[in-house]
């Protein structure tokens, strides 16, 4: 083998190793990733939602969660969407209410804000009411007390129903 072919083929050889190696540092990197938590600045964990809940709220919020986050958080919020598998950081289940109680509404409004892969970032696409509106929906799936008087009463109809048949 010519010297120039033996050049050649070390250069490939240093150029896989090299390539390998590369490969093997973004999985560990993305590994570790994973598992980090949310870093939310301490301002914005203090704040309070400016809105009521409401039901016209509600409506709005659930209407954008269908079109924006249903596909992975699932309809009811249990982070079981159809492409929730399709993610290695499964979605985060909404209707955990002792992880629910532990995140204040400006946490989640900041989630929602900023994103974090795979989770997109809101801040531009939505405004700071969708937003908030949003945050009192995510509520509500941990935290059934937040769900409009009707909607309550449905409920109860619906359970009194299904008793009376038992």
């Amino acid at each position: 083998m010519s010297t120039d072919a033996q050049r050649k083929l070390k250069t490939r050889k240093i150029l896989f190793a090299s390539l390998l190696a590369l490969i093997c540092i973004v999985l560990v990197y993305a590994v570790f990733q994973r598992d980090k938590p949310w870093v939310v600045p301490e301002e914005v964990k203090k704040l309070k939602n400016p809105l009521p809940p409401s039901e016209s709220t509600l409506n709005a919020a659930r209407g954008i969660y269908m079109d924006e986050c249903a596909q992975c958080h699932g309809e009811h919020g249990k982070g079981d969407g159809p492409e929730a598998t399709m993610h290695s950081l499964a979605p985060a289940d909404l209707t955990d209410t002792r992880h629910m109680n532990t995140v204040t509404d400006g946490e989640i409004f900041y989630q929602i804000s900023e994103g974090r892969k795979p989770m997109p970032s809101f801040k531009k696409r939505l405004t700071e009411d969708q937003r908030w509106g949003l945050v009192l929906l995510v509520r509500s799936f941990s935290a059934p007390s937040l769900l409009p008087v009707h909607e309550k009463h449905a409920d109860a109809a619906k359970n009194t129903a299904t008793s009376s048949k038992d």
